[in-house]
């Protein structure tokens, strides 16, 4: 299976079924849902429109990024195996953490430099969905899944649920 950009999307492996790995699936899908909306309000000039999205997509991103690296992350780091590969993808959040902070999209080379972010983010989402997730169902125990989770709560204390 596809997805929209053209990249496989991983279904067969399991991970979507575990509860930490749906609720960062699903934030990935709330950023690039917002990083689609900034795209098309840039395309019609509003730019005013895109940079609101573009902060929300930053408020997204930092809680996931936090309960990822407190929790999936750190216990992934465990096991020598992993943590080049997370190294990279942290690498990757810190990077796009400073264009979320400085990115002014009435600029043209910060709008261009916003479009190239999306794109990136498309391709480190897949690193993680269909890479470290999958991974992380033959490495981690229950005891890590435990800290995982906690990690993702505690990154998300302030979101309300029902």
């Amino acid at each position: 299976m596809s997805d929209p950009g053209g990249s496989e999307v991983c279904h067969y492996c399991g991970c979507r079924e575990i509860s930490l790995i749906e609720d960062f699936i699903a934030e990935h899908e709330s950023a690039t849902d917002l990083a689609g909306g900034a795209v098309r309000a840039l395309k019609r000039g509003d730019i005013a429109a895109a940079q609101g999205l573009l902060r929300d997509m930053a408020t997204v991103l930092r809680a996931h990024w936090r309960g990822e690296e407190n929790g999936l992350f750190a216990v992934m780091r465990q096991d020598d195996e992993y943590t080049g590969y997370i190294e990279d993808l942290e690498r990757e959040h810190r990077d796009l953490d400073r264009l979320l902070d400085t990115a002014d999209l009435v600029d043209r080379d910060d709008r261009q430099r916003f479009l190239d972010a999306v794109d990136a983010l498309h391709r480190h989402i897949a690193k993680e969905e269909d890479g470290l997730f999958p991974a992380s169902l033959t490495t981690l125990a229950g005891d890590d899944w435990d800290r995982a989770m906690a990690a993702w709560r505690e990154a998300h204390s302030d979101v309300r649920t029902p």
